[in-house]
């Protein structure tokens, strides 16, 4: 964890004063770099391939900055993603093993760009001036914040501005999501179903979506409101987009075969 320290200084000096583009994508990369030595990001190549040429066909038409997104697939068996400034996106396996068909992992990167677009980790980290985020970063989606190491490092850096956003960025990040997917032909609907999986997961398995709903928060209210989103489209445009295709079944399966994640407690 002792890695994820060394990009602060880089925040620090950027946090001070207005955070650019090439900034941003500056310090993305510095914190992709370690987060990626870190995590056990999955190396198959046909899978990250498919992950990132669906992330693609929604950020290429969300972004208009023309930055370089990057999807990575973490072997972690909690259900969370993450979005790193810059356009750096991370998902962990146990998200995927919970969807039902691609509208819905579609709809999780479609949200995290949706944060990426509009600098939410930046816009804080700006207000912050230099809180310790590296430290978080390699914690989030692994929900191993918990041990004391990690936590007092949190503590002494500062508030733990990666991990979780305000319930009006979660709110912008969701409209930004149902827009994304349905500009790339993807059905919005995926974006409310996941709420509703994710939320009876939490019922069954509370462990497993601990880290999700801490970084995500207002599940409840978020599929009433993504529904309102969804309800203002045109209803006969919608039922021509793409639910699910045997490409992504593949791509599902081929996660499954995967070596047994890693979870919290084997750490």
């Amino acid at each position: 964890m002792r890695k994820l320290i060394y990009g602060v200084a880089l925040a620090a000096s950027t946090a001070a004063c207005g955070v650019s583009t090439q900034q941003e994508v500056q310090m993305g990369q510095e914190y992709a770099a370690q987060i990626n030595a870190q995590l056990p990001i999955v190396q198959d190549p046909e899978i990250n391939r498919y992950v990132n040429v669906l992330g693609d066909s929604i950020a290429n038409l969300a972004d208009e900055r023309g930055i370089d997104y990057h999807f990575y697939v973490v072997n972690a068996a909690e259900i969370n993603a993450f979005a790193v400034p810059g356009g750096f996106i991370y998902v962990n396996r146990g998200l995927i093993d919970r969807t039902q068909n691609l509208s819905q992992l579609a709809g999780v990167l479609g949200h995290e760009i949706g944060h990426v677009v509009k600098r939410h980790s930046v816009k804080q980290m700006e207000k912050a001036q230099g809180a310790n985020l590296g430290v978080v970063l390699g914690c989030t989606l692994l929900n191993v914040c918990g041990s004391g190491a990690a936590q007092a490092a949190i503590n002494i850096g500062g508030s733990a501005l990666f991990a979780k956003f305000s319930r009006d960025d979660e709110r912008q990040a969701d409209e930004e999501g149902v827009k994304n997917v349905t500009r790339a032909g993807i059905n919005p609907q995926g974006i409310p179903e996941m709420f509703r999986i994710l939320l009876e997961e939490r019922q069954r398995n509370p462990s497993a979506v601990e880290g999700w709903f801490a970084t995500h928060p207002g599940e409840e209210d978020r599929i009433r409101d993504t529904q309102g989103m969804i309800a203002k489209y045109d209803q006969a445009i919608l039922r021509t987009l793409t639910s699910n295709t045997s490409n992504y079944n593949a791509f599902k399966a081929r996660v499954r075969s995967l070596p047994a994640p890693t979870t919290a407690s084997s750490r």
